[in-house]
């Protein structure tokens, strides 16, 4: 029977599936009794869209039964890898079952058998009675059943797939689709699939051979490691493919005929409505009682994006705090005037205490026609025992910013719970940017409104100060509100994993006052020494342009990559390395580097871009970024950034100043001690390697540094085979590009590279080595090992860092993430040390009242301002603490100096 508009409709709604994406995808609501409820009204609103789309097609809404079902017993590990239902979930199942028959709808819970098996019966049934059939569902197994009658809508994300679409989706037609999740596998399911087989591989396979039986027949033709492993998974493919067929042949006590919708119950609909507290869905049900015939609006978002209230008057304001008062957690955010955190001032602030409900009480809005507004000194002075109180537990979005920002108005931020973005971060530093607006996209499904939104973009922004009040209410409390739901979907995730709660609550979240702290004392510059550098820095360029120009022959720009080029190309024939994406001969800093080393203009080009950077970067800037009142540099530290675990810092940069070159010694010449100080620098000695000691167990490498050898002259004897008295100062510099370029994940090529010797050579003396310390090559065949398996690594503290790419088909991208996954265990477990030791430190300096203070931290180093007459107690006490901060198979060792400026001290 040819399908036409006139057939019959059933729509099979996909309960279980929905109730689950709309759990964990929207706002986590409460009623005021704290019943989660979002997950309900998600589905309801998904529910009501179906039925004005669908007006007057036949219905059902299915649920898997509790308890097991046949695929349980085919299989004792099918999805048996899933954690519990959440808790918040549960219990919203019976108020949403309670709902859907209020709403006259059919619903089927049959046991032994889950909601696509009933799904797929009704709908085959459906088809062999004339209907057209849509699958409401998210679950890409349904795809097997989509045939010319049925298509499946995903109502959450408003997409659809007919016959087409699955083809264009899986690249393989429907009737294939079984075949292919038996290839690819499922890991929501555990359903096991061959290993290393992706979607490109089996719909490849599929399309050559026309159907898995065929592919199995001929197993013996596939080549490669993918090959090995279709046969080594023969017993299992029936298995996989019978645990992700659909069932369609269910004995069913209804038949698509009668399923029909029956009028509402509408008292018990106001009944739940009003015990959920879904004021909405409450106002629609009384429209419609009105006019019975009026199609039901459909709620596009929750209730929580309505119930925004600007505080504009005392008694409000009152309200408002007793609601704070009373909260065992409340969100708040600051608006300011300056994203400079030692010069912004409070423009407003916002709250939230439930979702959906936040306040913004504007203080400082000053424009044509702004409203009165209360005072901001009364307000932050009210404010100020429940900011200080650190009994009561406070959450926001980058909290530093909104506590250093506090300060300035003599308020001292204390009680910080939780913060967003750390929670994101320590979740996966790598899924995602843990700005606000980027994870509430991510983890609630929910577009924000942005600052430009509110106050422009580019030359035409405004202040904040001169946005309105209305505007700037939607705006801010919109930020309290989802911090709050951020922190609702976030923290039940971190929570479950102990490791990781344990690096948020007793690392990232301790360590955001010690950051604003460091922040807020700033380090001492010697704008005149910084001067004198630039002039220096720039007679020194005009020298190196002068040398290049004669080299070159004739006059050029050396910042211009399209004159280099020519010059270097065209005029004097160098070889081309490596070519831009457009064909064009490179310029960039590694080809230079290769050309260096034999000929001269490409040394003096790069030598120029280096002095350039540091006076441009540097001793030019730096002068422009003196706190006028502090008289001091103030840097940020960024938590947030870099996936394993450092700090960053930004404006400026303290991190990549460079060490190893006179120049850069000399901009560090410029951080200088006030008078009656010294700086003190202390630095980790070779962390990163006795960390590899520790993690491998090698007892060649454990010998050397519980003996404190020169790690690298101990490895240069067990490489070359020499006495450690007889080792070479050449033969150790290679031990020490081979001890630092392992832990990187370094080649032979790389080595060879760096030591100016053949591949070969390079290769044998990293066979010698792992020869020497077997330990080591087999902590990084583990790793690699272990990351393949759960897709990340951890450091000794348990934080992880997701290596999403160690199973990519492209191998520069496979063999990137295989050296990250080395690498990341020993650099994320030096941030965690060195954070640890800046906590223990600030917590001595706190509450002794030292006279020393933290004024910067760069990798592995941290400095200190110290009094004169206390460097020595501040030694002994900065090395003490900094060495203690982890227990390793070998000692931590702390090199310290201190000096009248930063260089003398490192």
């Amino acid at each position: 029977m040819p399908v036409s508009d006139t057939s019959p409709l059933l729509v099979l709604v996909d309960g279980s599936s929905f109730l689950y994406r709309a759990f964990f995808a929207l706002p986590p609501l409460t009623n005021s009794h704290g019943e989660p409820t979002g997950a309900v009204y998600g589905v309801i609103n998904m529910l009501r869209k179906l039925l004005q789309t669908y007006d007057g097609a036949h219905i059902a809404v299915v649920f898997d039964a509790p308890g097991r079902n046949f695929r349980d017993e085919l299989f004792e590990h099918y999805k048996a890898h899933r954690p519990p239902m959440p808790d918040d979930l549960r219990s919203q199942i019976e108020p949403l079952h309670q709902v859907v028959r209020a709403m006259g709808l059919p619903m089927l819970i049959e046991p032994g058998v889950e909601a696509d098996d009933v799904i797929g019966t009704l709908a085959r049934q459906a088809v062999e009675r004339g209907f057209r059939v849509v699958i409401s569902t998210g679950d890409k197994d349904m795809a097997q059943l989509v045939c010319d009658r049925v298509t499946l809508e995903n109502t959450m994300f408003d997409s659809r797939l007919d016959v087409n679409g699955v083809i264009v989706k899986f690249g393989v037609p429907p009737e294939r689709i079984v075949d292919y999740l038996a290839l690819v596998g499922d890991t929501s399911d555990n359903i096991p699939g061959v290993p290393k087989v992706g979607p490109k591989t089996a719909a490849k396979w599929l399309a050559e051979y026309g159907s898995l039986d065929a592919l199995i027949a001929r197993a013996g033709e596939i080549g490669g490691k993918t090959g090995e492993n279709l046969r080594a998974s023969l017993e299992l493919i029936p298995l996989s493919r019978e645990l992700a067929t659909i069932r369609c042949d269910l004995p069913l006590p209804l038949t698509p005929e009668s399923l029909e919708r029956r009028p509402p119950d509408k008292a018990a609909l106001r009944e739940l409505y009003t015990r959920l507290e879904f004021k909405t869905l409450l106002r629609q049900l009384d429209a419609e009682a009105d006019d019975p015939k009026a199609a039901p609006p459909v709620a596009a978002a929750p209730e929580v994006q309505t119930r925004y209230q600007a505080v504009m008057d005392p008694a409000a304001f009152d309200r408002w705090l007793e609601k704070l008062e009373a909260a065992e957690l409340f969100a708040f955010d600051t608006e300011t005037s300056s994203l400079d955190y030692m010069r912004a001032e409070v423009i407003g602030l916002s709250f939230a205490v439930e979702p959906g409900a936040a306040a913004y009480v504007p203080l400082a809005h000053d424009y044509p026609g702004a409203p009165p507004q209360l005072d901001r000194a009364m307000v932050l002075e009210r404010l100020r025992p429940l900011l200080e109180d650190p009994g009561k537990a406070k959450l926001g979005q980058h909290l530093k910013y909104d506590a250093n920002v506090l300060l300035n108005h003599g308020i001292m931020l204390r009680g910080i719970r939780h913060d967003t973005m750390l929670e994101s971060y320590v979740l996966n530093s790598t899924a995602t940017r843990h700005d606000m607006d980027s994870l509430a996209e991510r983890y609630l499904d929910r577009k924000t409104l942005h600052y430009e939104d509110v106050a422009g973009k580019g030359a035409k922004q405004i202040p904040f100060a001169r946005v309105s009040v209305e505007d700037a209410c939607r705006y801010a409390a919109e930020d309290a509100d989802v911090t709050l739901c951020l922190h609702r979907a976030l923290w039940p995730r971190l929570e479950s994993i102990p490791s990781l709660r344990a690096v948020y609550e007793t690392i990232e979240i301790p360590l955001v006052p010690v950051l604003s702290r460091i922040e807020r004392a700033g380090v001492l510059v010697d704008v005149y020494k910084l001067a004198e550098q630039s002039r220096e820095l720039e007679r020194r360029m005009a020298e190196v342009e002068a040398e290049a120009r004669a080299v070159a022959g004739e006059t050029f720009n050396l910042g211009s990559p399209k004159q280099i080029q020519t010059i270097l190309y065209d005029k004097l024939g160098l070889p081309v390395i490596k070519k831009t994406p457009t064909g064009q001969p490179s310029t960039d800093e590694s080809v230079l580097q290769d050309l260096a080393e034999t000929f001269e203009l490409p040394r003096l080009i790069l030598e120029y871009r280096s002095l350039s950077k540091l006076k441009s970067t540097y001793t030019d800037k730096l002068p422009h970024q003196v706190n006028p009142v502090s008289g001091r540099v103030h840097t940020s530290y960024h938590q947030a950034v870099a996936a394993t675990g450092r700090l960053s810092s930004s404006d400026p940069n303290l991190q990549n100043i460079p060490v190893r070159t006179e120049e850069g010694r000399r901009i560090r010449q410029a951080f200088v001690a006030p008078p009656g100080h010294k700086l003190l620098a202390a630095d980790y000695s070779q962390i990163e390697l006795r960390i590899m000691a520790h993690l491998s167990g090698d007892a060649n490498l454990l010998a050397a540094f519980a003996e404190d050898a020169d790690v690298h002259r101990a490895t240069a004897a067990e490489v070359f085979g020499v006495a450690l008295e007889e080792v070479t100062s050449s033969q150790r510099r290679s031990a020490k590009a081979i001890n630092f370029g392992l832990i990187y994940g370094m080649s032979a090529f790389g080595l060879a590279k760096q030591l100016g010797i053949q591949q070969k050579l390079a290769q044998g003396y990293i066979d010698l080595y792992f020869a020497r310390y077997p330990g080591v090559r087999a902590y990084m065949d583990r790793t690699r090992e272990s990351a393949r398996e759960l897709g990340y690594v951890e450091t000794l503290f348990g934080r992880r860092l997701h290596v999403p790419d160690i199973q990519s088909r492209n191998g520069q991208r496979r063999q990137y993430a295989e050296r990250t996954a080395i690498n990341a265990p020993m650099q994320g477990t030096a941030a965690d040390i060195i954070k640890r030791a800046m906590i223990a430190l600030d917590a001595w300096i706190e509450s002794s009242g030292a006279p020393l203070r933290m004024i910067m931290q760069v990798h592995d180093e941290l400095v200190f301002e110290v009094a004169e007459d206390f460097v020595s107690e501040a030694t002994a006490t900065v090395r003490e603490h900094m060495s203690r901060a982890a227990e390793l198979a070998v000692p931590l060792m702390v090199d310290i100096g201190t000096g009248d400026n930063w260089d003398e001290a490192h």
